[in-house]
């Protein structure tokens, strides 16, 4: 297992804050002006790269009304499946335009690549990794191209069983794919929490011996807050200007505020993950005399015997620790002490 991979010289893995990724996806709604505000955004929001999809309607699909082309229930019931994707695509003369845009803002871009030719177009632009999205994880030809790129990979495994993700896995590395992650998803659009199931990043991660995330798509952040304390190491999220844009993704996607909040509060949560550690923290340091300690509550003359009411364990802290109440019961004071004074052994007598 590779413990670290690099896309566009950002560290991904466990000893490094999320990776998080924003999910144009079609929320451009066909507006190349939007696409560029969309990266703009996501840059101001703190996520660490911006993706797109790259496909055609042709190379995704047939133009067919035939009953197996059309959509039943969800977002998009009734329409078929090549009007969907002409409506949803990002146009293959975008590209360069809007790899060039995220250069000059300064947010790496890549891509989930559909079919080859994709590829192709995505590795004349320098595209620094490959995003294989839930529904191709069992296209192990496209896979297998991707990977011979040599480009980190990250493979969502919606809808994939154990059995599935780890054909995949093997085509990639049998591909020459040497940094790999796998998104645990959930390919309902929206999808609720309690489908997540995100005990399963940590086996998934033991399983198949690769780095973990969460492809998101829950309409809050705390699934993907919440999957950092089991190990995601990248988090994708749908990213739009507007919910209610009425695009094809609009309405499960995040907005600018809510991106800021998760690019946020996910790199918080992994930092409060830290070691294992029981040693006294530095926020802590002067909270220590607030701790309870032996105090005396009864004058002695020196030479008196200690006895169990005369000392009392009692905040703050500058006595001597409450557990060695009996081992000062019975002995004496080498001088005299006064009700309020904290215990020390340096007034104890010792032990002949």
């Amino acid at each position: 297992m590779t413990d670290t991979l690099y896309i566009a010289d950002r560290a991904i893995g466990p000893d490094h804050p999320p990776y998080i990724i924003a999910e144009m996806s079609a929320n451009h709604n066909g507006n190349l002006d939007a696409a560029f505000a969309i990266i703009e955004q996501a840059q101001k929001a703190g996520a660490d790269a911006l993706k797109i999809q790259t496909y055609t309607p042709e190379t995704i699909t047939l133009k067919s009304d035939a009953e197996d082309f059309c959509i039943k229930g969800g977002l998009w019931d009734g329409r078929t499946l090549y009007d969907l994707y002409a409506e949803a695509h990002t146009p293959w003369d975008w590209h360069k335009p809007l790899f060039e845009h995220a250069a000059k803002c300064g947010i790496p871009i890549f891509s989930s690549p559909f079919d080859t030719t994709a590829i192709d177009l995505l590795e004349d632009l320098g595209a620094p990794a490959y995003k294989i999205a839930s529904f191709e994880a069992i296209d192990l030809p496209l896979i297998r191209y991707a990977a011979s790129t040599g480009k980190p990979m990250i493979i969502s495994t919606g809808m994939a069983d154990d059995e599935e993700i780890g054909e995949a896995v093997a085509a990639a590395r049998e591909a020459g794919c040497k940094e790999l992650v796998l998104l645990h998803c959930v390919s309902g659009y929206p999808a609720p929490a309690e489908d997540y199931n995100l005990r399963t990043i940590p086996d998934m991660g033991a399983r198949f011996g690769t780095l973990t995330g969460l492809s998101d798509h829950t309409l809050s952040n705390a699934t993907a807050i919440a999957s950092v304390a089991l190990g995601a190491c990248v988090i994708e999220k749908h990213f739009t200007l507007d919910r209610q844009g009425g695009g094809p993704d609009d309405s499960f996607s995040l907005e600018p505020e809510d991106l800021v909040s998760l690019c946020r509060d996910s790199k918080e949560a992994w930092a409060a993950m830290g070691q294992v550690n029981y040693g006294r923290k530095s926020s802590e340091q002067g909270n220590v005399t607030f701790r309870r300690s032996l105090y005396f509550v009864r004058d002695l003359k020196a030479g008196e015997v200690i006895t169990e009411d005369a000392i009392r364990s009692v905040r703050p802290g500058y006595g001597l620790k409450p557990k060695l109440a009996d081992a000062l019961i019975g002995k004496r004071v080498k001088s005299d002490v006064s009700w309020g004074q904290a215990t020390s052994w340096d007034v104890i007598e010792a032990d002949d």
